[in-house]
């Protein structure tokens, strides 16, 4: 499992980097057409934009750890292990009962932006923003899994 596992992970994190480079190739792109060129482009900006768009949601669906995170965590550490359990299980509880009440009128809206298409290029709104789907399902995997590890004393707060 963990060879699969790291076979997933590499194949996100070149997924990621394509984006990113995409993003950088439509920026360098933009900036060449419009000022050396005299020329600019159209549909270059919106690459920029649905790539950064994707990028950023891809990468903090599978690439990034809680660690990777900024926490302000300041009181929490001042408090004893059980109140730090107690203080990162509210927390992750918290969060996993916010995505999971905007997680069905996201998913509505998401459908519903099948209608319309982006005004150059003419991507699907709905695949455009089914990125944020996807993230708001990893967000509650992960809420879900940190509040069994911080309920065993396993979260963050244990250095």
């Amino acid at each position: 499992m963990d060879r699969f596992a790291r076979w997933v992970e590499r194949g996100a994190e070149g997924l990621g980097a394509l984006l990113f480079a995409l993003l950088f190739a439509s920026f360098l792109l933009q900036v060449f057409s419009r000022y050396v060129l005299d020329s600019p482009l159209g549909w270059t900006l919106e690459a920029c934009l649905v790539t950064y768009l994707w990028s950023v949601f891809w990468a903090s669906t599978w690439l990034l750890r809680e660690r990777d995170h900024v926490r302000f965590d300041l009181l929490v550490r001042m408090l004893p292990a059980r109140g730090r359990r107690l203080a990162e299980s509210t927390g992750h509880a918290v969060t996993l009962a916010v995505f999971a009440l905007a997680f069905g009128p996201t998913l509505d809206w998401v459908r519903f932006m099948a209608i319309d298409r982006t005004w150059v290029l003419g991507i699907r709104f709905d695949l455009l923003f089914s990125v944020y789907v996807l993230f708001m399902a990893a967000v509650m995997v992960r809420a879900v899994l940190a509040l069994f590890g911080a309920g065993r004393g396993r979260g963050e707060g244990r250095r």
